[in-house]
């Protein structure tokens, strides 16, 4: 398997794929996101949590304004960013910059797991414009 990051240029749009080198949970029916690090766990720089997608699951359309980083860990998924459609699989790992609409959709078979990282105050928007403020898996 070719494991690939993914950075997309936003002001390009465009993706520029190479090859990589090598707290409370929050859960709804189909997803839970655990909190692995970050400054209400013990003075994290960063953020760092794992997110869990039951099979054929999908998030909604959103922005954070801070770049993201996602690892999968296994199974695959769907990230949508500005509406052009990235598979990421077992390995690969994308970089969502800052205020880039996105939106996860889990592998209908396999669902997905991966792990995330983002700065500890990075607050969400939906698409509508609604300020869902910091997630308690960040923060």
């Amino acid at each position: 398997m070719d494991n690939k990051v993914v950075e997309y240029d936003k002001e390009h749009g465009s993706n520029d794929h190479h090859q990589a080198r090598a707290g409370p949970p929050h859960r709804d029916s189909q997803r839970r996101d655990d909190a692995l690090a970050s400054p209400t766990l013990g003075g994290a720089e960063r953020s760092l949590w794992r997110v869990d997608m039951a099979p054929a699951q999908s998030g909604p359309q959103h922005r954070f304004d801070s770049e993201q980083i996602w690892t999968a860990l296994s199974g695959a998924a769907t990230v949508e960013l500005e509406d052009v459609a990235h598979v990421l699989e077992a390995g690969d790992t994308i970089v969502i910059p800052a205020d880039l609409p996105r939106r996860i959709l889990a592998d209908p078979g396999a669902g997905f797991v991966a792990i995330v990282t983002a700065a500890p105050q990075a607050r969400a928007t939906m698409a509508d414009g609604t300020d869902r403020g910091v997630p308690a898996w960040i923060s």
